[in-house]
């Protein structure tokens, strides 16, 4: 095919097709969904933090990575898990 003003022409048989507008459609990508990797106990640390639950002063305390993307800019976000070691209770601050 031969690019021309009227549209495109084939150089054998003379056939001219003249696409007027084209329309280029693309299937919406998955978004990506942050991943929570959260390890037992034994290997957090120990941290002097209140429990909002029962008030209880000590915590186990893990940082994670939280990757996110968001109109086409990938972000790192610093994630803190506090379980309390009385009664279990989960929190979480960023």
């Amino acid at each position: 095919m031969e690019n021309t003003p009227k549209g495109y022409k084939c150089q054998k048989c003379g056939f001219e097709l003249n696409p007027g507008i084209v329309e280029v459609s693309r299937e919406e990508e998955p978004k990506a969904e942050p991943v929570y990797v959260v390890k037992p106990d034994e290997e957090s640390i120990k941290v002097n933090q209140i429990c909002p639950q029962c008030g209880h002063n000590e915590a186990y305390h893990q940082v994670r990575v939280a990757l996110g993307e968001h109109a086409g800019v990938n972000s790192d976000r610093y994630v803190e898990r506090y379980k309390c070691v009385a009664c279990g209770h989960t929190w979480v601050t960023n």
